[in-house]
């Protein structure tokens, strides 16, 4: 696979799983009600976080590119979810102060709308999974 990274899961005990991602460690568990100790976000919560903290960077660099300041700026998720639980839809508003410049704000929808992860998403792309035997 062109391009691949790689990224080792782990199982440190209970419902916790960790996932070391180049120099970062993420740690992961489960809530209370699903026998886990909620010592973390859960995976599914990282997940949509990826996608307005993804957002927030090209709002934070739009910004930056044109001195603009980012105080009191934030980036309001709402998730929906059909009957069955799946999601269903993502909803990102972006929260600008008073005085943030109104020639701007659609710029920052149109910044945002670029996010990597939202597109990674809508790309739909493979997953293989295995089981392969430890070296």
């Amino acid at each position: 696979m062109a391009g691949a990274s790689e990224i080792v899961v782990t199982l440190p005990g209970g419902r916790r799983v960790d996932a070391q991602v180049g120099k970062h460690l993420v740690r992961t568990d489960q809530p209370l009600d699903n026998g886990g100790e909620d010592t973390a976000a859960s995976p599914f919560q990282l997940f949509l976080a990826s996608i307005g903290t993804c957002a927030g960077i090209f709002v934070q660099g739009f910004c930056a590119k044109r001195g603009l300041p980012t105080e009191g700026i934030r980036i309001l998720e709402r998730t929906h979810h059909a009957e069955d639980g799946t999601l269903s839809g993502v909803e990102l508003d972006i929260e600008v102060p008073a005085g943030f410049p109104e020639k701007y704000r659609e710029a920052l929808v149109r910044v945002a709308d670029q996010c990597s992860v939202k597109k990674a998403i809508q790309l739909q792309p493979r997953f293989d999974v295995r089981t392969v035997v430890a070296p």
